[in-house]
This record gives C-alpha cells, sequence and structure tokens, in this order.
C-alpha cells in the first residue's frame, strides 16, 4: 500500500478494527500475540495518519487514548465484571468516535488542496 493510499484511510477506522479485530484475533485463536500485531499494526497506521494530518502533539494525544482504551476494555472485562466483547465494544466506539472527531472529520471540513 502506497502512502497516499493509506493517507486517504480514515484513522478512526484504523482505530476501530484495531481494537476490536486485534480482540477478535486473539480471542479466536488463542494467540495474544497476534491479536496484539494488528492492534500494534492498526495504532501505527492511525497514528502516521494522524501526524500527517493534525500533528506530534495531536498524534500523542490519540496514541493515548488509544492505548487506555485498550487498558480500560481489561479493566471493565476482568475488574468490573463485563462480558468481554461488551467492554471491547464501548471502547472501541469511544475511541473510534474521538479520533474521527478529531482526525477525520476535521479533514472532511478542510477545503480541498
Amino acid at each position: 500500500m502506497t502512502t497516499s493510499a493509506l493517507a486517504r484511510i480514515p484513522a478512526s477506522l484504523l482505530v476501530a478494527v484495531g481494537l476490536a479485530a486485534g480482540f477478535g484475533i486473539a480471542q479466536g485463536t488463542g494467540i495474544r500475540a497476534l491479536g496484539g500485531a494488528v492492534f500494534a499494526a492498526c495504532g501505527v497506521g492511525a497514528g502516521w495518519i494522524a501526524a500527517r494530518r493534525r500533528g506530534p502533539a495531536v498524534t500523542a494525544g490519540l496514541a493515548a487514548l488509544y492505548v487506555g482504551a485498550f487498558v480500560l476494555a481489561h479493566v471493565l472485562a476482568l475488574g468490573a465484571g463485563f462480558p468481554a466483547w461488551f467492554a471491547v465494544s464501548l471502547v472501541t466506539v469511544a475511541a473510534a468516535g474521538v479520533t474521527y472527531g478529531v482526525i477525520d472529520r476535521s479533514r472532511e471540513a478542510m477545503p480541498a488542496r
């Protein structure tokens, strides 16, 4: 995939795939590292897009949100007793929604160059 093709992908989509598919792959295969690799790859891709569109400060904040969502899903599932898929769904919707609002929506509002 070229960098221009990656730049057209919504960062919020990568955040959603990283959290939900990463969990699904880890759970479905029983190989947590494989799910972690999907999570990491999507996070790097979303970070690259965020850095190009909004700069390093916003990227750092969204990276913290992404990792925080991952941790919160574990806290909700293991600590609070939520069903695992429900916990992952909650944090995925929240993190992808914030990413859309900060990265993808602002891009749509910008005039074309």
